[in-house]
């Protein structure tokens, strides 16, 4: 396996390296300041063009040909300087690709620009009570009276809920067609009279989450992504943006390195737990996973780069990054011992000691189901990648 980037790249990766030498001083000051000047910066990294490379100029992006090569060699660079790259989130991650893709040009000058600055900040409304894995059964019903949406309903695990001032929602408004066939994809203003937001506390203290409720909330007529009843093929391109997002190599490394730190500074029987033999199995188990998980990120990379779609590895990289992250978890959860039994709001050292782990043990059973639950991912994988028969249903024949 090749994985050099040729003589061309680290030429690119010289220049990349120079600009965060002289462009990334960071002053040693907080709030408004720091952030004028990451603002600054990351204006400066648009016209170098290295920040927002998808984005048409006019939207605010550098509009660069795609090369997913130095779009890589980017990430390290600022990486390793420690520099910030574009504004994340659901709005970046998310709903940009899916206005680009299948947005109008009005909602994409409206929205793509402020997005990008972190004034808008979007919750996902997606999932409802009672509707599980089943997008295509949400009830938030969304009907047309006078040149606007008025929407009323409910929705459920709203990411980034707390800071959202826009969502982007699935709405029921054809309720006469087949389930699938009649969600609207809808933009909506969360700071309106009718909108309620509930913080949801999770297992880990935190409130990570809200659920909110719609009444007579409106939105403009043309504040929908793609045609009526088209809006279950418009989430799917969000939501493929949203699992890749989910997939990363890199993340998944870095929790198997804290692991391996807390084998080697926990004791077991006197010894540090990484000198038991079934520790040191279980967590080579686990490299290999990891080991797995970068490979194929390597393989898909390298397709990209020669302009080849992956095929049913992408699919398979959410998977593996969901389940290793949770066998990660249960290893951690042995190491720590009785912290584990701590509840995180008991917790005053929360984040020093042992049981800093326990949000990434709790955490690793929302993975499961964050961005499409395990189950549909595995008949996705088995039904579209190889071609196996549709699983059966409760009331199939």
């Amino acid at each position: 396996m090749d994985l050099s980037y040729g003589a061309e790249n680290e030429r690119f990766r010289l220049e990349v390296r120079e600009f965060l030498a002289e462009g990334w001083k960071p002053p040693a000051v907080r709030g408004a300041e720091l952030r004028a000047y990451i603002d600054d910066f990351r204006q400066r990294g648009v016209t170098k063009g290295y920040l927002y490379r998808t984005i048409p100029k006019r939207f605010g992006g550098s509009e660069q040909p795609v090369d997913v090569v130095k779009a890589q060699v980017i990430r390290e660079e600022f990486g390793r300087a420690r520099a910030p790259m574009e504004v994340t989130g659901n709005g970046m991650n998310m709903l940009v690709p899916t206005l680009l893709d299948r947005g109008t040009d009005a909602q994409r000058e409206f929205f793509i620009r402020p997005t990008m600055a972190g004034k808008f900040i979007w919750g996902q409304g997606y999932s409802e009570p009672g509707t599980g894995s089943d997008l295509a059964s949400v009830r938030t019903k969304g009907e047309l009276i006078n040149g606007e949406w008025v929407i009323n309903g409910q929705k459920i695990w709203t990411s980034q809920g707390q800071q959202a001032n826009y969502m982007f929602a699935l709405i029921r408004t054809e309720p006469g067609a087949p389930k699938h066939e009649g969600i609207s994809y809808l933009l909506i203003d969360l700071n309106q009279p009718g909108v309620t937001r509930r913080p949801i506390k999770q297992i880990t203290g935190g409130a990570d989450f809200c659920e909110f409720f719609f009444e007579d909330v409106k939105t403009p007529a043309e504040w929908i992504v793609g045609e009526r009843g088209e809006g279950w093929n418009v989430s799917r391109t969000t939501l493929k943006h949203e699992r890749a997002s989910i997939g990363s190599a890199d993340g998944l490394g870095a929790q198997f390195r804290k692991l391996v730190e807390l084998a080697q500074t926990t004791p077991r029987n006197g010894k540090p737990a990484i000198q038991d033999p079934l520790i040191r199995e279980a967590l080579v188990k686990i490299e290999g996973w990891v080991l797995a998980h970068r490979c194929s990120s390597y393989r898909i990379f390298s397709l990209a780069a020669a302009r080849e779609e992956p095929g049913i590895i992408s699919l398979m990289m959410k998977l593996l990054l969901t389940e290793t992250g949770h066998e990660i978890a249960l290893l951690a959860q042995e190491l720590i011992g009785d912290f584990a039994l701590l509840e995180a709001s008991q917790t005053e050292t929360r984040g020093r000691g042992p049981e800093k782990w326990l949000d990434q043990i709790m955490g690793s059973l929302g993975n499961s189901i964050a961005g499409g639950t395990t189950n549909i991912q595995r008949n996705i994988i088995g039904e579209r990648g190889l071609g196996l028969p549709r699983d059966l249903a409760m009331g199939d024949k």
